[in-house]
């Protein structure tokens, strides 16, 4: 099954395809990441190899990438992704995914709700720490009112 988790490549992609470290600057990660991910079992397929035995990215595999990226950039955990990863490998799961993302989202919205009732807390921090600057402007000596 082919992804549709991102919606495009990071990158040109030659036709003889990236190294391991274009491949890892191109999607923003560390060499070391993607070893990690392809040994934890993140790959759809395994990375083609070149004669000399180096992997070489494809549009397909970059675009993989950029889907786990996001994947991890919005708090799904390897575990998660690793599910994900299986289903994808397998036919006839979009009922089974479509119940992950459905979870993933939930959690994602519950992180943004928190997130923004902690920004209104640091606005009015910041909107208190103003008026006290302000104030304290106002009352240092020689100070001229507008």
């Amino acid at each position: 099954m082919a992804s549709n988790l991102h919606p495009g490549n990071p990158a040109p992609v030659p036709a003889e395809g990236l190294s391991i470290g274009q491949a890892a600057e191109a999607c923003g990660l560390t060499i070391d990441t993607l070893r990690y991910w392809e040994r934890a079992g993140l790959a759809l397929w395994p990375t083609p190899r070149a004669v000399s035995g180096q992997r070489r990215y494809r549009e397909r595999d970059l675009s993989w990438l950029m889907s786990l990226v996001m994947l991890r950039e919005t708090g799904m955990s390897i575990a998660e992704i690793r599910e994900v990863a299986e289903l994808e490998r397998r036919q006839d799961t979009q009922k089974d995914l479509l119940a992950v993302f459905e979870q993933h989202r939930d959690r994602v919205v519950q992180r943004l709700d928190t997130a923004r009732r902690h920004l209104r807390a640091i606005e009015a921090k910041i909107a208190y720490f103003q008026a006290a600057v302000e104030q304290d402007a106002e009352d240092m000596p020689g100070a001229k009112s507008v």
